[in-house]
């Protein structure tokens, strides 16, 4: 079975090796430069390498040296334009061949989002970054844009600005002057870096912009290095947000999993664009500036993606069919180290929190059922963002906490997490591979076969209706007093005049930022609640302006849940002017968690609105949000 979403021919002649050769033009917003592929063939007497591109200018290609012709097919609207190149005649199983080839990308790629300096937090220079997952390392380079082939890579990038790879810099140190001394904006500085672990296309990375670095305290006996990257305006807050936690996320996940491969695990915190809470792009996770809180309570986004350091970067799904092994996998372990680190009802508790992003996933494909499975049959060139959700996050580690609870428990199901990556480091898999090998680790213990044979595996990796297929139970110990204040609100809805109602600001005092959301979630799940009510909601508790986006984005879902209502009008004017900056900040909410279910839900309050709202902002959003909420607002 081959990868439904590329056109190259890597089960015949694969990359092991690329080395890139770049230069940024912030002016034209382009990357001009030769990525050179490092080939081995698989099988006698092939006769040409087929490339991914997609929206690439390809200015010549050469074998070994010596100029030969190309072919560059018609683009296919998903998976872009095949780049065939020939190859020698005579080649044999085992032989390396190099293959280079000049090209530029597009000001358009989709991996690439060029912001204008007023769209930074410092306003003075411009920034790059890319965004290559699921398939767009093909618009910033000619690959085998495949999660079935993996790469290492080295590159030397010539940029104006700092510039960060997903990678180890060999030079300019990291912590010597930023831009090596010369003036940022102005002199040209030639960055190095080196990547040797292999890793999937979509993992390849670059950002460029007025960045700076802060080493995090080294933990005894650690040979990786850990740090923060990010504009000087947001050095003092990033850094108290994540210096606590993340090297004792990173230690803690050694010594439950396997040692940590990459060497450096920093963190780049992003303009506000940025279309994801994280990114797990090797050695360096990208970041959204929403996760800035203040508070810490949204350091579980880090955890996050260092597990997929083992989860997704080390063993990787071979096509995006098996995403689940990926963010499943990767969530499981992350709740995993919340009981380590904190409690087993913290662990709980984010399953509480997942499950109702979970059924606003599922309600949300009630058109397009098959996007509910865990494994996707993916049809050829069938565009994987379209099934982009909660569902392989939270329907996953649902999934492997039924199976963690059916062989008894966390001292069983961890041994087999150990040996699951061992096993696996380094290579991309099939969920048919994942499920032989559990089967394969208890096949001495009749009683754990047995309790696997139990599970309906059809009904988790093929289901497609709006319920798990096994209810599990959760401690709500941290939710209580969250529940009980919902209810109460409820409660209140005959209420003529809520002003008289017993609520109080010093209501959510005690609640942290996740019991807030709780809190939020469980109204969201009763009946609309009369617009005066609403109202008072709002400016009782300062809902509708708290800084901390992932609460406000709970008050709108409140707001917003009756399109009809008085309330909804007025709230989804203020909803749609938070998401595009429009209120007062300047600053948009590319983050797509926020801004995707913000326009879907003012869009069936007020199409109109949605619309120009949208229109007149797009361009500030990232490529692939843009393109994904033209299509919630059926633009598209």
């Amino acid at each position: 079975m081959s990868d439904p979403t590329t056109q190259s021919n890597y089960d015949r002649v694969i990359t092991e090796h690329v080395e890139f050769d770049w230069k940024l033009d912030f002016g034209t917003r382009t990357i001009e430069g030769t990525a050179t592929h490092h080939l081995i063939i698989k099988e006698d007497n092939i006769n040409e390498v087929i490339l991914d591109t997609n929206e690439l200018t390809i200015k010549g290609v050469s074998i070994g040296g010596k100029a030969v012709p190309f072919d560059l097919k018609a683009k296919h609207k998903v998976m872009g334009s095949a780049l065939h190149i020939p190859l020698p005649s005579g080649l044999v199983k085992g032989v390396k061949v190099q293959a280079q080839i000049r090209y530029e990308t597009s000001p358009n790629s989709t991996a690439l989002q060029w912001l204008d300096k007023e769209q930074t937090q410092g306003k003075q220079f411009p920034y790059l970054f890319s965004q290559c997952q699921p398939i767009y390392s093909r618009t910033l380079a000619p690959l085998q844009d495949t999660p079935s082939a993996k790469i290492t890579y080295s590159a030397k990038v010539r940029s104006v600005l700092p510039v960060l790879l997903s990678a180890i810099r060999v030079s300019p140190p990291a912590n010597g002057p930023a831009h090596d001394g010369k003036v940022i904006g102005q002199d040209e500085v030639t960055y190095s870096y080196n990547q040797p672990v292999p890793i999937p296309s979509y993992l390849i990375a670059i950002a460029a912009g007025n960045v700076h670095f802060r080493p995090f305290p080294q933990p005894e006996g650690k040979t990786w290095t850990s740090g923060i990257w990010t504009e000087p305006e947001l050095m003092e807050a990033a850094y108290w947000e994540f210096s606590e936690d993340t090297t004792k996320f990173l230690a803690e996940e050694e010594r439950i999993v396997t040692p940590y491969r990459f060497g450096v695990y920093d963190l780049l915190v992003l303009p506000p664009s940025f279309p994801y809470g994280g990114m797990e792009n090797a050695c360096l996770t990208f970041l959204t500036p929403t996760l800035l809180t203040g508070d810490r309570t949204l350091v579980d986004v880090v955890v996050h993606e260092l597990t997929h350091s083992w989860f997704g970067n080390g063993v990787t799904h071979a096509e995006a069919s098996h995403f689940w092994l990926n963010e499943g996998w990767t969530t499981y372990i992350e709740r995993v180290l919340q009981q380590f680190l904190h409690s087993p009802a913290h662990r709980d508790f984010s399953y509480l929190i997942g499950n109702r992003a979970l059924k606003e996933s599922l309600e949300e494909y009630t058109d397009r059922p098959k996007y509910r499975r865990l494994v996707i049959d993916f049809e050829k060139g069938e565009d994987p963002d379209d099934a982009y959700s909660s569902i392989p996050y939270e329907k996953g580690a649902n999934f492997l906490l039924y199976i963690e609870r059916t062989l008894g428990g966390l001292d069983v199901f961890l041994p087999y997490t150990k040996d699951y990556v061992s096993t696996f480091i380094g290579k991309s898999i099939r969920t048919e591979d994942w499920k032989n090998h559990l089967y394969g680790f208890f096949r001495s213990q009749p009683d754990k076969i047995k309790a696997l044979d139990s599970i309906d595996w059809n009904a988790w990796f093929y289901g497609e209706g709006l319920e798990l297929p096994v209810k599990l139970d959760f401690d709500t110990t941290l939710a209580t007093q969250a529940y009980a204040l919902a209810e109460r609100w409820d409660a209140a809805r005959s209420t003529s005049d809520p002003s008289g109602l017993d609520f109080k600001e010093t209501d959510l005092q005690g609640f942290d930022g996740n019991q807030t959301i709780v809190f939020l979630e469980k109204l969201q799940s009763y009946p609309s609640l009369p617009s005066d009510l609403i109202s008072h909601l709002a400016s009782l508790y300062g809902l509708s302006q708290t800084s901390n986006a992932e609460i406000r984005l709970r008050f709108y879902g409140v707001a917003l849940v009756d399109p009809t209502s008085p309330v909804a009008k007025k709230y989804a004017v203020e909803a749609v002017d938070w998401v595009v900056g429009d209120d007062g900040s300047g600053v948009i909410k590319g983050r797509m968690k926020f801004c995707r279910p913000i326009f879907r839900s003012v869009y069936k309050v007020n199409e109109q609105l949605a619309i120009e709202k949208f229109l007149k902002a797009k361009d500030s959003f990232h490529p692939i949000a843009r393109k994904l909420i033209e299509k919630d607002l059926k633009l598209a």
